[in-house]
């Protein structure tokens, strides 16, 4: 474990963005009624760096209407003090993001260790 690195909030969620942006062009048109948010710390007695709550993707049907956005949570501290530097601090950020939003498309745990963004 590193020690805390140091982004403003400001740098922080621009690393969120940049990470959100490297998404294809056809999958961030793909995704619905989802927020990102930078949350300071992860529920109590959770060990996370990021947390999807909704209904993903794949199992939205036909009565899919009138409910609250999906969210993702990137939790700052956590990743800050995981990461060694300001570039792994970014790829973390990152890696949290894409692992998130594969969650929104339906793909799970399983499949994310699979791909590396376990």
């Amino acid at each position: 474990m590193g020690c805390v690195v140091e982004l403003t909030d400001e740098e922080f969620e621009a690393s969120v963005d940049a990470a959100v942006a490297s998404i294809p062009l056809g999958l961030r048109r793909v995704a619905s009624n989802v927020s990102i948010e930078v949350t300071p710390h992860p529920p109590p007695g959770q060990d996370l760096l990021g947390l999807y709550h909704g209904i993903p993707l794949t199992d939205r049907g036909d009565t899919y209407a009138g409910v609250l956005p999906d969210r993702i949570q990137i939790f700052r501290e956590p990743i800050l003090r995981m990461a060694h530097d300001r570039a792994d601090a970014e790829e973390l950020i990152r890696t949290t993001v894409l692992h998130e939003i594969a969650h929104h498309f339906g793909i799970d745990d399983d499949q994310l260790h699979t791909l590396g963004y376990g």
